[in-house]
């Protein structure tokens, strides 16, 4: 062997100078022998200088210096291979020994074991005996068994009980197929065993497609429940909060005396579905709705026994998905106003039993797929919605749809499913919706304002004013009237207040439940559009081409104030309804929205009141202009006008609130100031006197204490403000009773005493006065000087005025 361990290299050992080469040489060829180097070089070398005898007698050299190695190692080791050999013999008479010992053994084995081996032969042979009859022994029982299985599995299959069949089915084929020691049963096995389980397959196959007929009608019903219980809830809740709005007016008012009670609500959602345990097959519903799913679980559970649970679950998906296809149709036939509970209703059952089987249908659908099936059936619902509103003319049909859409939305979101697109349509059609609405309470008003007599309404019984006065807060004092009561309002008033609160209460109907937790600022746009546009231009409307006489514009005036109260009631009801404190309402609330109206009745009151003035100032023609005395109980025309209007006001504070009243005497007296300084300019006076200015000036007067005498009506503020209509009549009588009249030329004195006279009226009025002979001022007796004075001024005033003009 040779020796695993590398050899070590021998370098040649470094020579001196005087050595020869040949010497060199040698110890390089023997150290490249000792480490193993190609001689190679060495031997082209020898023969490229021609003197190969020189390699070869290193070599020569090299072996004979390790023969004598050699025998030095065979000398080390001779004695160690004597010992071995001794040895080796010595072993060899110890097996000769051995051998002989054995064969002495085997002899006396042989004649021992002999009548053990025909006692074993008899024994094997009775061995296999009474195998061959345990062998017949398990055949028969395993046949017996068998038999057992099958007697079983045709009693299974009698009932119907698939599963239980098919588990024996499944122990025959799995436990006695294979080791059935019968090869005519077992031939009977291969062939009966398929069969039953393909006829198993059909028979469920067939329940599984009557529950795909019944389900469709089961889900119309439990859709329709759904909803309705959604409905009931959402009407608890409506209900609530008008209990809760009824405080909050109680609260308001400080009625101390309300009882409070805690409710019990009853939550009977379809949560209350009782799902049975699934133990081989659930019911997964409520029987008495008939929502039995037990067929569903039956055939999937005996697919998922046959190993066809893929193939069954694609084909349910198929079926349900063609089922759903199905619900889509909208019959072109019956209006959708019809068809559309039932069409919603079906689609609600739908996904409310896949919600149901997907949570207990142990992986029977994914939700990937029922998620699926529900972007197709809201993507279809959207693009029917769309379609139907597109084509909706009437308000009323839309609230209902949209109401019964929201529905179905709240029922649905209980199980999981996204509604927002649903809502989003709701959401678009917002704008249309209050259109209809605007358009329908348009001609609801045009009606009621066409069948008003404008007359105060007379009301016999207290239902009667809380029907027409309390539920639109138009009262004014908390107290109840006595009965008859005749209301200072005519029948516009409370049935416009019935159809704005209509047109509020649908307008929010629309927006709540509609995803939208805040739409008072919407609701109060369209409030306002209702206001503005169509009830203010109904009341123009009707005060610019119906209203005939004082006594109609009067009361259509008294309507117009009633109006103001009734808006804030409205603003009040939408943020109630709204759902936002009131606080927040009154503080985003805009001026009146009927001031076009208010102010036309008004001014029609005025104006027929001004025509009726009008008449008793044409008295004033009667006028003594040059007068020898001043008349001490004031002209004809001024008592004719102090009576009408003493009787006006005693009639118009019966309907008219004070304020209204107080702006109609205003104009009215500023007409009449404006008359008689007409009067003055007019081309019928010629000319007048002093007593005539006198006398107007009593005229005047007694206007003024007219005025005074309202305070007790009024207040003192306001009854100052009436005498202020007649400011510019008293200006001019002061000036041309004035004896220095042209302090008008002074700035403060004219800004303080006359600063709302025309300068141009003064002089036109001042020569009137000034062209007098003299036997004008001769009447004055004593007071020449004095009347010398005022003339002399009064003739500066106007060279004065006509300078500056």
């Amino acid at each position: 062997m040779h020796s695993s361990k590398m050899r070590r290299k021998v370098v040649p050992a470094s020579t001196d100078n005087g050595d020869s080469a040949d010497k060199q040489d040698q110890l390089l060829v023997s150290a490249a022998i000792c480490n193993g180097e190609d001689l190679g070089p060495f031997v082209r070398k020898a023969f490229a200088s021609g003197k190969p005898e020189t390699l070869l007698h290193h070599l020569r050299h090299f072996s004979r210096s390790k023969e004598s190695e050699i025998e030095d190692v065979c000398r080390a080791h001779y004695q160690d291979f004597i010992m071995a050999v001794d040895d080796l013999r010595s072993l060899l008479s110890d097996v000769d020994s051995l051998k002989s010992s054995l064969s002495i053994s085997n002899s006396q084995l042989q004649s021992v074991a002999l009548p053990l081996l025909t006692s074993l032969d008899s024994f094997v042979e009775a061995r296999n005996k009474c195998k061959n009859i345990t062998l017949a022994i398990e055949s028969l029982r395993t046949c017996a068994q068998l038999v057992e299985l099958c007697s079983r599995a045709n009693f299974h299959l009698s009932n119907n009980n698939f599963y239980m069949a098919l588990k024996c089915v499944d122990s025959i084929e799995r436990e006695f197929l294979k080791k059935m020691p019968s090869s005519t049963l077992r031939r009977m096995l291969e062939k009966q065993i398929p069969e039953i389980r393909a006829h198993i397959e059909r028979k469920v196959s067939k329940e599984f497609g009557d529950w795909l007929v019944e389900i469709r009608i089961v889900s119309r019903n439990l859709g329709q429940l759904a909803i309705g219980q959604a409905s009931a809830a959402r009407q608890r809740e409506e209900e609530l909060r008008i209990k809760q709005r009824e405080a909050e007016e109680q609260s308001r008012l400080s009625l101390r005396d309300c009882v409070y009670a805690l409710e019990e609500e009853d939550d009977e959602g379809l949560d209350g579905f009782c799902e049975n345990n699934r133990e081989g097959y659930g019911n997964g519903g409520a029987g008495a709705l008939g929502f039995d799913l037990m067929p569903l679980y039956r055939a999937h559970h005996i697919h998922q026994t046959l190993g066809l649970e893929d193939r069954f679950r694609q084909y349910y998906f198929e079926n349900r998905k063609l089922q759903l296809t199905s619900d889509f149709q909208v019959s072109s036939m019956t209006p959708f106003l019809e068809s559309h509970q039932t069409f919603l209703a079906q689609i609600a059952g739908f996904f409310i039993v896949e919600d149901r089987v997907l949570r207990t249908g142990g992986g029977l659908i994914s939700k990937m797929e029922v998620e699926n099936l529900w972007d197709t059936a809201v993507s279809k619902m959207c693009s029917v919605l769309e379609d139907q509103f597109s084509r909706m003319q009437t308000a009323n049909h839309l609230l209902l749809i949209k109401d019964y859409v929201s529905l179905l939305g709240v029922t649905l979101r209980r199980y999981g499913y996204p509604t927002d697109a649903l809502l989003d349509v709701l959401s678009k059609h917002r704008d249309k919706y209050h259109e209809l609405l605007l358009s329908d309470c348009r001609k609801q008003i045009a009606e009621a304002l066409a069948a008003d007599k404008l007359e105060q309404m007379y009301m016999k019984k207290e239902y009667e004013y809380s029907m027409n006065v309390l539920s639109f807060q138009l009262q004014t004092s908390n107290l109840m009237p006595a009965f008859p009561y005749v209301a200072p309002f005519s029948s516009t008033v409370p049935d416009c207040c019935r159809i704005v609160r209509s047109f509020i209460e649908d307008s929010v109907s629309f927006m709540s439940y509609g995803g939208q937790l805040e739409f008072y600022d919407v609701v109060k746009k369209y409030l306002d559009r209702l206001l503005a546009e169509v009830l203010d231009g109904a009341l123009l409307k009707i005060i610019n081409t119906s209203v005939n006489g004082v006594t109609q514009a009067m009361q259509m005036a008294a309507n117009m104030a009633v109006f103001e109260r009734a808006c804030d009631f409205f603003f009040r009801h939408a943020a109630q309804l709204s759902g936002i404190p009131l606080r927040m309402a009154e503080r985003g609330r805009k001026q009146f929205p009927l001031t076009k109206a208010r102010d036309a009745a008004e001014e029609m009151l005025s104006g027929l009141l001004k025509h009726k003035v009008d008449g008793f100032l044409t008295l004033i023609e009667n006028v003594n202009w040059m007068a020898d005395e001043t008349p001490q109980g004031g002209n004809e025309y001024a008592n004719e006008v102090i009576i009408f209007l003493e009787t006006l006001v005693s009639t118009a504070q019966q309907i008219l609130p004070v304020e209204v009243l107080k702006r109609v005497l205003q104009d009215v007296l500023c007409h009449i100031s404006e008359m008689i300084v007409g009067a003055l300019l007019g081309e019928s006076v010629k000319r007048f006197n002093v007593n005539a200015i006198m006398g107007l000036d009593v005229d005047i007067r007694m206007l003024e204490s007219f005025a005074e005498n309202q305070a007790t009506l009024l207040s003192d503020a306001d009854a100052n403000q009436l005498k202020t209509a007649l400011v510019e009549s008293r200006q001019l009588i002061n000036l041309l009773l004035s004896n220095h009249p042209e302090n008008f030329l002074n700035p403060v004195i004219r800004e303080r005493s006359y600063n709302a006279l025309d300068y141009r009226k003064v002089v036109a009025i001042s020569e009137k006065l000034r062209d007098q002979s003299d036997r004008l001022f001769g009447s004055f007796g004593t007071r020449g000087a004095k009347q010398n004075t005022k003339k002399k001024s009064l003739d500066a005033l106007i060279k004065r005025l006509k300078d500056v003009n």
